[in-house]
């Protein structure tokens, strides 16, 4: 194989797998999969209003933190096309992703959408108070993820490398290496190696931070304060604040896809249901009725 095929097939190989479930402030998202979307959860900003998306590969909902009382959220879909959609709150353009194409990969921060293109290039709207849409000089990027003020991107080597806030050394993820996921919560980056370890770096108050004990994972999720870890064998572990139960999964089995919102996680199982624990005041965590139809 030529080099050329070779980093293809690496990048192909290393890509994350599309997002079926999102967790954001106070919403949730659930991509069907005919490609269409639902959503439960607070729709002040009409976050919510995706019944009319169609041919979406998958979603991610714009998070912000606990002590933020607000519910402006917005909610981005990938589109099979390579374009992207996004509805809800658009005070700093973040919602502004008409124009993207050839997108193969997005994630959602406050206040701003990320979009990784098929070329490895990646493309930012939105707020830039912390240089946190300062992507624009990434290359041989595979997947994106957006913290409150901070962005991280992972490259295809394996390595991370990340912008904005970096208050709390959030952003200080230079020296590592053999990554094949990332995940951003409102001050901590999360990164999962190859081996099925985790490393974290940034706040701990709440001990969110508290994964190198962790062992067989296969998917990480950082939500505001707490952090969520899907084990090879579909069991969940999570640490950091648990003031709304968003913690409690130590009780499900059989799961795919983890997402971790400001105070609720979601679970994806096998089966197509969808599991939820945390903060439910706006009905973020009503996904019962949800059945086999989310795409998996």
């Amino acid at each position: 194989m030529d080099y050329i095929s070779r980093k293809e097939a690496m990048f192909e190989t290393k890509r994350l797998r599309n997002d079926t479930i999102a967790a954001g402030r106070r919403h949730t998202v659930g991509l069907k999969s005919d490609g269409t979307v639902t959503a439960v959860g607070d729709n002040k900003y009409g976050q919510c209003n995706v019944n009319d998306w169609c041919h979406i590969v998958a979603v991610v909902a714009g998070n912000v933190h606990m002590a933020t009382n607000t519910g402006n959220a917005h909610t981005v879909g990938l589109k099979s096309d390579g374009t992207v959609t996004a509805v809800g709150w658009n005070k700093h353009d973040q919602c502004n992703v008409s124009d993207w194409r050839d997108i193969v990969a997005v994630a959602a921060g406050w206040c701003r959408t990320i979009g990784v293109k098929s070329d490895g290039t990646v493309v930012a709207v939105g707020r830039n108070n912390e240089g946190e849409c300062n992507v624009s000089s990434w290359y041989d990027i595979v997947a994106v993820a957006a913290g409150d003020w901070h962005t991280v991107g992972l490259k295809l080597d394996g390595t991370v490398i990340a912008v904005g806030n970096n208050k709390y050394r959030q952003c200080n993820v230079s020296d590592w290496g053999d990554i094949v996921a990332v995940s951003a919560g409102y001050l901590h980056t999360v990164g999962l190696k190859s081996d099925g370890t985790v490393v974290a770096v940034g706040r701990n108050n709440e001990g969110e931070c508290d994964v190198s004990l962790w062992r067989d994972i296969v998917a990480v999720a950082a939500g505001s304060y707490h952090t969520v870890g899907l084990k090879s064998d579909g069991t969940v572990v999570a640490v950091g604040l648990n003031k709304h139960d968003q913690c409690d999964v130590s009780g499900w089995h059989d799961i795919r896809v983890v997402s971790a919102g400001c105070a609720h996680t979601l679970g994806l199982k096998t089966d197509g249901t969808v599991v939820a624990v945390g903060d439910n005041d706006y009905g973020q965590c009503d996904v019962s009725g949800w059945r086999s139809s989310i795409q998996q």
